[in-house]
């Protein structure tokens, strides 16, 4: 399938970004959809194939919705959110708000939708980020059965949370805390890989309806991926376990620098089944971060 017209819920966000520029790199004409259009610019896309139009549209505003679907051959919801402030639950969107993308779709008449959910998402999860990204997985599928849903792990690349946090750390304190032992199993995913994978699933009949872990080649231990940063940042620092209790408490405090949700998604590992489909199915070598972070990471 071609694909000509493409609208990107959420398109400004570290991954957002990356998706509008693989889209737009190919020809496509891509509607930026974000709260606030006034920030969004692609600087770097300038004089390329296709062209990217910033709109308004807040997934949890069902009525704004419907007008950045109209027209659209495809429509990617890449909506994320990881701390609850306010009515910005995870309920509100991952749940309601992949529900009102997938039902605009529907009556659009949009041929494909992607849907960018996350690795392990569970309905049934005792984690609400996890169990609202399972759900809303279940309500993508009913509005729009032929969605195709894509679940990365931890996701890095430049401007990325996870390694560049890590450095961050590293300048300011001789020690780095870990999660318990630090032994919680993640498999990164090069932020290009995903947004590749997007416009493979857009591009391909065969991927409608189908659900697509996306990890990269290597697993790792949360210490072996902090001692990856530190070799890249050529820095030494001790590594320090930290009980899971201690970070629960932590999280309760005022202004926390880190949720009980988060807490609860350290506890478990994030890795690839062998029976899912993922990257190499759509044609796609996952890339190593090994590869990638001396590009970014200082």
């Amino acid at each position: 399938m071609t694909v000509g017209r493409i609208t990107v819920i959420g398109g400004s966000g570290f991954l957002g970004r990356h998706i509008v520029r693989r889209l737009a790199g190919v020809g496509a004409d891509v509607r930026v959809a974000v709260r606030h259009p006034e920030r969004v610019a692609f600087p770097e896309l300038a004089g390329k194939a296709g062209r990217v139009a910033p709109v308004y549209a807040d997934v949890w505003d069902e009525a704004s919705v419907d007008p950045v679907v109209e027209g659209a051959d495809a429509v990617v919801n890449t909506v994320g959110h990881y701390v609850e402030r306010g009515k910005a639950t995870f309920d509100a969107i991952h749940g309601q708000g992949a529900l009102h993308v997938a039902q605009a779709a529907a009556r659009a008449g949009v041929a494909r939708l992607a849907h960018i959910s996350g690795l392990g998402s569970d309905p049934a999860s005792d984690s609400p980020y996890v169990r609202a990204r399972g759900v809303g997985e279940r309500l993508v599928r009913e509005a729009f059965p032929q969605a195709t849903i894509l679940r990365p792990s931890v996701v890095f690349g430049p401007e990325d949370v996870l390694f560049n946090r890590l450095a961050d750390l590293s300048r300011l304190t001789p020690i780095l805390p870990l999660f318990g032992r630090g032994r919680t199993r993640l498999q990164p995913v090069y932020v290009g890989d995903v947004a590749e994978a997007v416009g493979k699933a857009l591009a391909r009949d065969d991927t409608t309806g189908k659900v697509y872990d996306l990890g990269g080649p290597r697993c790792y231990s949360y210490r072996a991926l902090v001692r990856l940063a530190l070799t890249q940042t050529g820095r030494r620092r001790l590594l320090v376990p930290v009980p899971y209790l201690l970070w629960e408490i932590l999280a309760m405090l005022p202004n926390p620098l880190i949720s009980r949700d988060q807490v609860k998604l350290m506890r478990k590992d994030n890795v690839v089944s062998d029976q899912a489909f993922g990257l190499a199915d759509l044609g796609i070598t996952p890339t190593p971060a090994e590869t990638v972070l001396p590009c970014y990471l200082r």
